[in-house]
Parts: structure tokens; sequence; C-alpha cells
């Protein structure tokens, strides 16, 4: 296990070299970097000249992409273009915001789904497995944006018409969330409704492959013989089904997290949340490639790792695999 470990981990490195490049090419051929500063009366074409050679603008691409790799590499991604502030302390501190966001939506998308698709399967074309079913249907139907705006507008209502605060319809925190249980609350309240748009739709697809997954197994030669050796019902769900359905799902998951960020860009502007698709956002509307292939490149590595985080979760759920 740790020899494929490693192996999966150095493969890992040229991956993600060929993806900062795809990165840097395509946002550095999407526009002039220096737009802005052109743009900008108080910058003079001397200073933008000395700003274009420290960064390498003045070169051809593939000598541009060496000085922004050693420029991510030494200095943290440095700082940008049309700001003097450095990158990496600001996006650190915006991903952290994200994860609270991302990892609270995995974990109970993961949990509702897997649950519901288990009983829909095994009480299948039951009303339970017809309602989930529909219900899957239309949260695939329903885009993120809509569900957000929807609960913005539900539970401003609730406020306003009933002086009720259940959950908080924008930002991350409240002006004095206080400290421990306290500022735990607070961030629950403010992160709710973001969790539940994100996670209508994630529930919806992993219930989908979770029945899926559990007929296929349910029905296969091998669960017909734990049958037949007359052990429990239960039993056979646990150990036989519910583990090797797991391992498709595994994928799926492992797939969805980078997803998840391109949805969270999409919900953290509706309830303006302090995180990645903010950072993001800005970063774009003020025309700084910088920041932008920070962000993505940070994404790239989530990818990544997940995607080798299930290649060794393949070994724990399925006694057929081997890492030699």
């Amino acid at each position: 296990m740790l020899t494929f470990i490693i192996r999966r981990l150095l493969l890992s490195i040229p991956v993600l070299i060929a993806a900062t490049f795809l990165i840097f090419v395509f946002v550095s051929v999407s526009s002039n970097p220096l737009a802005q500063l052109y743009q900008n009366p108080h910058i003079t074409r001397a200073e933008i000249k000395t700003i274009a050679h420290a960064k390498g603008l003045d070169q051809p691409v593939v000598e541009r992409y060496w000085v922004w790799v050693k420029e991510a590499v030494l200095h943290k991604f440095g700082t940008g273009l049309t700001s003097p502030l450095p990158i990496w302390p600001q996006l650190t501190r915006v991903l952290g915001h994200t994860l609270q966001l991302l990892v609270s939506v995995l974990v109970l998308s993961v949990l509702i789904g897997v649950a519901v698709g288990i009983f829909s399967a095994i009480r299948q074309y039951s009303i339970f497995d017809y309602t989930a079913t529909t219900l899957s249907f239309i949260g695939f139907a329903m885009p993120v944006f809509w569900i957000a705006l929807i609960l913005q507008v539900i539970f401003t209502d609730i406020w306003v018409s009933w002086h009720v605060r259940i959950f908080y319809t924008s930002g991350l925190s409240s002006v004095d969330p206080g400290h421990g249980f306290h500022f735990l609350l607070d961030r629950a309240q403010h992160l709710a409704l973001p969790v539940i748009a994100l996670c209508m739709l994630s529930v919806a697809g992993y219930s989908r492959y979770m029945r899926a997954s559990m007929l296929e197994v349910i029905n296969s030669d091998y669960t017909r013989t734990a049958r037949a050796k007359g052990l429990p019902e239960w039993r056979v769900i646990a150990r036989h089904v519910f583990r090797n359905a797991l391992i498709p799902l595994t994928t799926q998951i492992a797939l969805d997290f980078g997803g998840l960020f391109a949805g969270a860009v999409v919900t953290e502007q509706i309830f303006a949340l302090d995180g990645m698709g903010k950072f993001y956002i800005t970063a774009l509307f003020a025309g700084d490639p910088y920041p932008v292939m920070a962000w993505l490149v940070v994404v790239a590595i989530m990818v990544i790792l997940f995607n080798l985080l299930a290649d060794i979760l393949y070994g724990f759920l399925d006694p057929r695999i081997r890492y030699e």
C-alpha cells in the first residue's frame, strides 16, 4: 500500500505540471494581462513596462510560464498585477472558509444520499423508492443558483413576517459572533442555507448512484451464495452488498469534489460568503490573471488529491484489489 501511494504521488507530479501549464496558457491568451493597467491614469507607461518586465510579460509564453512557476513556488504566488497584496495569505484565508462549506456539503450529502440509495434498493418499487426517485429527478432539474435564491426568499419572509431568525441569508458570521459554542452556532446558522442549496443536487446524484450500484450487487452470484449459507439479511447487506456498492460511488464523490468548487462560486456570490468563489470573481472582474491562476491551481491540487484518496479507498472497500 505504501509503495502504491508513493508511486501515485510521483505520477501526480507530471499531471500537476501539465495542469499548471494549461492553466497559465489558457488564462494568458484569453486577454491582455496589462489591459487594466493601461486604463489606470495614475500609472505611467514606464511603470507598466517595469511591472511587465518583473512578471516576465515581455518574454515568450514558455519563459513567462517558468517565471510564474518560480514566483509561485518560491514566493507563494507572489502578488497580483492590480494589487500589491500577496496572494497566498488571501487565498489561504478564503480557502478555509470554503472548505468549511464544502466539507459540510460532502459529509451531509454522502450520508443522506447513501442512506436513501440503500433503502430505495432494498425496498425497490415501493412508495419510498418512487418518492425518492421523483425527488431526485426534481433535484437534478433545479439549478443551484435558483435553489439558493428561493431559500433566501423563504427565510427572509419568515424573518420579516414572524420575526423568527432560523438561518441567516447572507454573510459568513454576525458582527459579534461570540466565542466557543455561540461562535459555532452562529457559523452554522450562516452556512445552513448554502449547505442545503449545494446538498440538494449532490444528494440526488449520490442516491441514484447508490441505488443502481446496490441493485447490481444484490443480484450478483456471491450475494445469493451468502444468503444460501444462511446468513442474516442485515449481514448480507452490510458486509457483502453495501461494501462493494460503495466502489463506484467513491469514484463519483472524488470527481464531484472539484465540481463543488464551481458550484460554490455561484452559491458564495448569492449568499455573500467570503470564500474562494468571491476571491475568484473579484480577481476575474479586476482583470488580474495571477489570483485567478492561483485559484485554478488550488482547485487542480484538490482534484488530484481526492482522486488519489479514492484509489486508496478501493483497497479497503474491495478485497480483490491488491496494491503491489
